[in-house]
């Protein structure tokens, strides 16, 4: 036990050295209790129903055949600036977009209370709250990865063939990730001292999702609101998952770079928020 503590702390000190964000050496730190917290969390949803974790499956499977019912049947919808113009195709365009705003909008809406479902974690244990943050993007990542294998399922039922691109995700989805952990723990913290911040995220979610390029593309837009919806950070996100995974593009160089980096800088500094707003948390709880 003393040698697996002494090489834990030789470890530590180590990683201390290595010139990498605090946030990145947090979750570096706590990755074994993140894996397991995240584990927990998922089958802890699913747990005492019929189909188990099936339903994680289930769920994206019978939200992508509604669509392309509602879609192909009765509105008979085309994707606009596509050369495959079937209805399927719009459900396909459309439930891509879905995901990226199904991942982000399940971490803003969990966020604000966040610390507050977990009081004794604040109160009567030494817990380290910040990994609270990365379990909520593990969570949600885990049922964006099974909505996009449900999507390949579908695109190679409906059209033969998958875009090749489509291993490019990870890199794709890094500045979404990066932009919902940032988001979790600033919202975390603000949801312990104003309660009222959950009543405000869902209604903020609500609007997101229209003013998203989710049931069309940002090119569909007039000009003039094209250039006001670009403002909105999820959207390059929505329409770059879609490149990659439905049209076969390479995603934008611009798009990663600056996306990566402003990522970056935001994690740290919610990170940096959220460590110092922790020791008030039991005063007000």
């Amino acid at each position: 036990m003393k040698s697996q503590t002494f090489a834990g702390n030789r470890s530590m000190a180590k990683l201390n050295r290595i010139p990498i964000p605090k946030f990145i050496k947090a979750g570096l730190q706590h990755k074994n209790l993140i894996y397991k917290l995240t584990e927990r969390e998922v089958l802890g949803r699913y747990r005492g129903s019929l189909f188990g974790i099936f339903w994680s499956f289930l769920q994206p499977l019978l939200m992508l055949a509604v669509y392309t019912l509602v879609f192909s049947t009765v509105f008979k919808t085309r994707w606009p600036g596509v050369v495959d113009e079937r209805p399927i195709g719009f459900a396909i365009n459309l439930f891509s977009g879905l995901i990226v705003f199904n991942l982000i909008s399940e971490c803003l809406i969990k966020a604000p209370g966040l610390v507050l479902a977990n009081p004794s974690y604040v109160k009567k244990v030494v817990f380290p709250l910040e990994v609270l943050g990365y379990v909520t993007i593990g969570c949600a990542l885990f049922h964006a990865l099974i909505s996009t294998f449900v999507l390949i399922l579908f695109q190679i039922v409906a059209n033969g063939k998958i875009a090749l691109t489509i291993w490019l995700l990870p890199i794709t989805w890094m500045p979404l990730l990066l932009l919902a952990l940032a988001s979790t723990w600033i919202l975390a913290a603000m949801g312990v001292y104003i309660r009222d911040i959950g009543q405000a995220i869902g209604a903020f979610v609500s609007m997101l999702m229209f003013i998203s390029p989710i049931f069309f593309p940002l090119t569909a837009m007039p000009a003039r609101w094209q250039s006001i919806l670009a403002f909105n950070p999820v959207a390059p996100m929505i329409e770059q998952t879609r490149a990659v995974a439905v049209s076969g593009q390479y995603p934008r160089l611009m798009y990663i770079i600056v996306g990566i980096s402003l990522g970056l800088f935001l994690c740290e500094l919610s990170y940096k928020t959220f460590m110092k707003a922790k020791g008030g948390f039991a005063d007000v709880m």
